[in-house]
């Protein structure tokens, strides 16, 4: 009689096969979780959801500001865009990537799978769906204040995605080369500074010629100005303020590759 014997069970063998997930899941799955976490943080929403809507209400409802001929609303939308633009772009994303920065996520984070450059890609991909839901969300509150937008889609598609891409690469700047208080108390500074001489609530024609000509040249200058130039005026491609975005796009984004620091 004859015992079988039973060939050997292979160790070591997985299924599915241990390794890193393909490049673009990895992506998507960070950039879902740097959405929510986003999200549900109380101080960013307050920044990038609440602020502005607050003020398109308020300064729609009440003649605070002299806005010129027409409905106060139609001033104030685009430039309100604008700032929600700023807001996340620049503001919240400076103060995350900063204090992950100071903790040592991104040392961490930088040594997983997930390349350096598709780190940066998810968290503009966040920035992005972020945007997309703030719009969605203000453009409904100015069409329920009476707002009435024309122009060029492809215009403003264009202008949020040139001025994201330039409060991006400045955020980026500031983040990597400050300490993460000097980056929290930095960023609020330039979002209320920019708020209040940027062309979003009080129009650049009140200041002097000379202070003008300079404001003018802000990204949320460019951003505001060109949003009003064709969804309250009806422009077709404003070259001028696009140009503008573009060059703080490319030195923003080139500064923040070249001084950027990990940890």
């Amino acid at each position: 009689m004859s015992a079988e014997v039973s060939a050997p069970t292979p160790t070591g063998v997985f299924a599915p096969a241990p390794g890193a997930a393909p490049l673009p899941r990895m992506i998507r799955a960070q950039a879902a979780l740097e959405t929510r976490m986003l999200l549900r943080n109380g101080e960013q929403l307050l920044l990038t959801v609440i602020i502005p809507a607050l003020l398109l209400v308020l300064f729609s409802a009440v003649d605070i500001v002299d806005t010129g001929a027409g409905k106060s609303v139609d001033f104030l939308a685009p430039g309100i865009l604008a700032l929600a633009v700023l807001s996340t772009a620049f503001t919240g994303q400076a103060i995350a990537t900063g204090f992950e920065r100071r903790y040592g996520v991104l040392k961490r984070l930088g040594a997983s799978p997930l390349p350096r450059w598709a780190l940066m890609t998810a968290k503009t991909c966040s920035v992005l769906v972020t945007e997309v839901l703030q719009i969605a969300l203000l453009v409904l509150i100015a069409f329920a204040l009476g707002w009435s937008p024309h122009g060029n889609p492809f215009a403003v598609v264009l202008l949020l995605l040139l001025g994201t891409a330039a409060f991006s690469g400045l955020g980026l700047l500031m983040a990597g080369t400050l300490k993460a208080e000097a980056t929290l108390a930095a960023a609020n500074l330039v979002f209320i500074l920019l708020l209040v001489a940027g062309g979003v609530i009080v129009p650049l024609s009140k200041f002097s010629g000379g202070v003008q000509s300079v404001l003018r040249l802000l990204p949320i200058s460019a951003l505001s100005d060109g949003l009003r130039d064709v969804l309250q005026h009806g422009a077709s491609m404003p070259w001028g303020d696009l140009g503008i975005l573009a060059v703080w796009a490319v030195v923003g984004l080139a500064l923040a590759a070249r001084f950027f620091r990990w940890e």
